[in-house]
């Protein structure tokens, strides 16, 4: 049998902080109402602390000292609450409105007491009323406050002194109050114009003045700007929201998302509540049932996600001390801490509060689907067309029985017959990426609530099996199926191993995306590389996939290679194991499975390879040669490699890291093809110097010799001939005491290539590397060999901080500092020392130091590999401490993973022997752990 969900994952829903199980009741707040705030007790003191002023400033200052220590006391009560029920979201936000609603009208009170004493009806002919959110009732502990002074004929010169008295009390309050005077005439006028002040009317709520007015006001909106507008307000809310979500990054599973403003947020949700009550004229959300909008379980889901999202809200206010919605990485960890959530399971408490929220986001997204589709049926909203693939078509394909188009998405004629077939379950998205139609929300809605029907029996089924190859492999977009398959829970179902990784956040900088839609993106670049949209930047994957795969082991491979993630054991093991119960079930023969369960064990072995060491070092190709075995396996994990780093973010794959693949597909590939024995060192030496001497063929021949002869073998086997052309130039005739540098862009690896050539000494690699880090040139890779006859030549290829070549523009400072640097004129040292600090939001990202010392990567030389958290400086401390301790590098190859840095050095000790001795490597090894430490503290980590 199928494992169940449990048996691969240790359950965490029992472990994390829930929502309570309903709702609080209307009017229930955090505390009692009277211990946030007494009203009348607030007014009496008011009145007994202005009573005799008749200055306006000392009225104000007295009226404001008794104002502050009555919101002082209201909020402290509702921090101890919150503090106590971190949760119940509304009993807070209502808590907040309770007290901004009795300071307001406090301050109305003594504004009247002061403007106008006798009490002239005149300022009581005035209603104010809360607009916007805080009209709503929902406030979180530093929202706007947006009043609406309105009367029936005119503001008169009195009212406006009473508005002014208050409107000033207010900001000594250090509310952020949003504030205008209209009549009712103006109200109507604006509201016509501007679809923003329209929306802040709908939620208007009287505070307090003329009841009349209020009553009226609301009456003439409701009848003569709602009624008959429904469609055009519709459209204007849906391109906000459109607009919005633009801004905001487009998609849901942002890593730093926007509790209000970002898909899936708080905002979504208001919208659909705004075109309900202005369509409806509901008051509450929960009438939408009735109405039948939602079912039951679906304003469940809207309730949660609302009160879970406020309670994010509240929290976020509360850290920040002032309006904060954007849920940057440090807010991330807090808010997860005060909502109670921990670590376990082997991932941190902020892990499992993210998948939370992006599953509270995710059905937002659903909900809002559901809700625009009831718009269209009633033809409020322009129908869509087809996907922009199919546009410009005048055919459609025709629909097989069983299946309707209903508001040109795709839907099914009869319910009870469609789930009489399960399997029918996954033929509607091999039907819906045939024809191209989107999937009516009906039958969205009608899947969810049927998932119990996928179950051991169909997922043995070799149809249901062969209907989802077909998915992944057939219609060449399979990503789209994918996606919605996934949202709608289908997928879990049908691979329950599948489930724990569904809206799983991975908390460093690194990852764009949660683990899933992270494995539908690597999908989706494996499904454009095979339909020909990626030639020019991904020759070598698309020469593979043209000449030939088995497709369907890798597409598995995408589909599985993360599966083992959030568990405390190395995900590539555990997923491994998955894979091999998987394989046979989806039909895969016994070498298919075996293939499937090497590359998703193996599926980072690849990057690590070219990344992490000197793909020039023949030990390297050799050893990654002997670990892929054949030429079918190198070629599936090279496309699978490359799918997998395009899929972690938008930004990730560049030039320098295709670079790499390509150079060790290509020697990989030869190596399997000619055999292990040609990749040895003398071997390559005699094709490099063969190769320098075609192209120095107009040098005379006793330069030609001496340049041949002047360097040691490693040099011909570690940099490029175009390299080793610069260098021999540079090496030409140069003075004992000079300095030579090279500068020239990179195009193939994205950097700048920095070439030195100089007379050696120690610590040249260490000095280099702190002059880099001074002018902001983050080392990508870097080579340094010693010449016989005393010359150093060290080569760095170096970005900005944005991973791009260093400027040309900037060059000229960069060549300057290293001058200085080796001249000793500038100490990198205590240069640095005043250098830019590890940014707030950074911070919490935790990266475990590991330090390793490898002697069998290497034929002559002893690869450490320092695995940390990057810090500016951080290579220049190390191979400082490197070279005091009288260690050679000869490379170092820089890998950075967002926070995270892998610098791998390869090194000798000075009588040019590897570090063998335990007691040498741990030494060493504390050493480095210090230097590490150092650079942690001026960076304030």
């Amino acid at each position: 049998m199928t494992p169940p969900q449990d048996a691969l994952a240790v359950s965490v829903s029992d472990r994390n902080p829930t929502l309570p199980p309903t709702a609080s009741e209307p009017g229930e707040l955090i505390a009692p109402a009277h211990e946030i705030l007494d009203e009348a007790a607030l007014c009496a003191e008011l009145d007994a602390a202005i009573a005799g002023l008749t200055d306006a400033g000392a009225l104000r200052a007295a009226a404001t000292q008794c104002l502050q220590a009555a919101q002082d006391k209201g909020r402290a009560v509702i921090t101890a609450g919150i503090a106590a029920q971190p949760l119940t979201a509304r009993r807070i936000t209502r808590a907040y409105t309770h007290l901004t609603d009795g300071l307001v009208r406090a301050v109305l009170h003594a504004a009247h007491a002061h403007v106008a004493p006798s009490g002239t009806a005149e300022t009581e002919r005035m209603a104010v009323m809360a607009v916007g959110g805080y009209g709503r009732g929902e406030m979180a502990p530093h929202s706007d406050v947006d009043l609406l002074f309105v009367s029936s004929r005119e503001i008169t010169p009195q009212m406006e002194k009473v508005i002014e008295f208050a409107l000033y009390m207010l900001w000594d309050l250090h509310l952020k109050v949003g504030h205008a005077s209209r009549t009712l005439k103006e109200c109507l006028k604006l509201g016509k114009q501007d679809v923003t002040i329209r929306t802040s009317l709908l939620e208007m709520r009287q505070i307090t003045g003329d009841a009349a007015i209020a009553q009226e006001l609301q009456k003439t909106l409701r009848n003569q700007l709602f009624r008959g507008t429904v469609g055009d307000f519709i459209e204007a809310k849906l391109a906000e929201r459109a607009t919005r979500h633009r801004k905001q990054g487009g998609q849901r599973y942002v890593v730093e998302p926007n509790v209000k403003e970002g898909k899936g947020g708080l905002r979504d949700l208001q919208t659909l509540y705004w075109i309900a009550k202005y369509e409806h004229g509901v008051t509450r959300a929960g009438e939408l049932v009735a109405l039948g909008v939602f079912l039951p379980e679906e304003f469940a889901a809207f309730d949660a996600a609302e009160r879970f999202l406020w309670a994010v809200r509240c929290h976020l206010h509360l850290i920040a001390e002032r309006a904060q919605d954007q849920l940057t990485f440090d807010n991330q960890v807090a808010v997860a801490e005060r909502l109670g959530y921990r670590d376990h399971s082997g991932r941190r408490a902020v892990e499992h509060f993210m998948q939370d929220y992006f599953r509270h986001a995710t059905r937002v997204g659903e909900l809002t689907r559901i809700f625009l589709t009831e718009l269209e049926a009633r033809h409020v909203k322009q129908e869509p067309g087809l996907l922009g693939f199919l546009r410009g078509r005048t055919r459609r394909k025709k629909l097989k029985p069983g299946y309707v188009v209903k508001q040109n998405r795709i839907s099914v004629a009869n319910e009870a017959v469609f789930f009489a077939d399960k399997l029918n379950m996954l033929r509607l998205f091999q039907e819906a990426l045939r024809t191209g139609y989107l999937l009516h929300p009906d039958v969205m809605r009608a899947l969810s609530s049927n998932l119990k029907l996928i179950d051991d029996e169909m997922r043995r089924d070799p149809e249901a099996v062969g209907i989802f190859l077909d998915l992944l492999l057939k219609h060449g977009n399979p990503e789209r199926a994918l996606r919605r398959m996934n949202e709608l829970g289908v997928l879990a179902a049908f691979l329950p191993e599948f489930a724990p990784i569904v809206a799983m956040m991975q908390f460093n900088m690194y990852h764009s995306y949660t683990v899933d839609e992270h494995t539908i993106q690597v999908i989706s670049t494996l499904a454009q590389i095979e339909r020909g949209e990626l030639k020019e930047e991904l020759p070598v994957a698309s020469g593979i996939l043209k000449e030939g795969i088995n497709r369907k082991v890798l597409y598995l491979a995408c589909l599985l290679h993360d599966i083992g993630k959030g568990r405390k054991e190395d995900h590539s093991i555990l997923g491994a194991r998955i894979a091999r119960s998987i394989g046979p079930r989806l039909g895969l023969k016994q070498a298919e499975a075996e293939t499937l369960e090497w590359l998703v064990r193996y599926h980072l072995l690849m990057s690590d390879m070219a990344q992490k060491r000197d793909i020039a070092d023949p030990r390297t190709v050799r050893d990654f040669a002997k670990a892929v075995k054949t030429r079918e396996r190198l070629d599936l994990l090279t496309v699978l490699t490359v799918c997998d780093i395009r899929g972690v973010g938008p930004h990730t794959w560049n030039n320098w890291k295709a670079t790499l693949l390509r150079g060790l597909h290509r020697a990989t590939a030869m190596a399997l093809d000619t055999g292990l024995e040609d990749l040895n060192r003398d071997k390559l030496e005699g094709e490099a110097k063969r190769a320098l001497r075609d192209a120095l063929s107009g040098w005379a021949k006793a330069d030609l010799k001496a340049e041949m002869d002047r360097h040691y073998g490693p040099y011909w086997q570690g940099l490029d001939l175009a390299t080793q052309v610069t260098f021999a130039e540079m090496l030409r005739d140069l003075g004992a005491d000079e300095i030579r540098i090279d500068t020239r862009e990179d195009l193939d690896r994205d950097a700048t290539r920095v070439c030195f050539a100089l007379n050696d000494h120690p610590g040249i690699f260490s000095r280099l590397a702190g002059a880099l880090s001074l002018v902001g040139a983050n080392v990508v890779d870097a080579r340094t060999y010693t010449s016989k006859d005393g010359y150093a030549t060290a080569v760095f290829w170096v970005q900005d901080a944005e991973g791009n070549p260093y400027e040309a523009r900037r060059l000229p400072r960069l060549r300057e500092m290293i001058d200085k640097t080796l001249k000793g004129e500038v100490v990198a040292s205590r240069a640095l020392e005043g250098r830019e600090k590890i940014k707030k939001r950074e911070r919490p990202f935790k990266v475990a130091t590991n330090i390793t010392f490898d002697n069998d990567g290497s034929e002559i030389y002893t690869i450490i590999e320092v695995d940390t958290r990057d810090r500016p400086g951080l290579l220049y401390d190390l191979t400082k401490t490197l070279a005091a301790s009288n260690i050679y590098i000869s490379s170092a190859v820089i890998a950075t993973y967002g926070a995270q840095v892998v610098d791998t050095f390869y090194v000798k000790d000075m009588f040019g022997l590897k570090l063998h001795t335990k007691s040498r490597q741990e030494a060493l090894e504390r050493k480095l752990r210090d230097a590490i430490a150092r650079v942690a503290e001026r960076a304030g980590a």
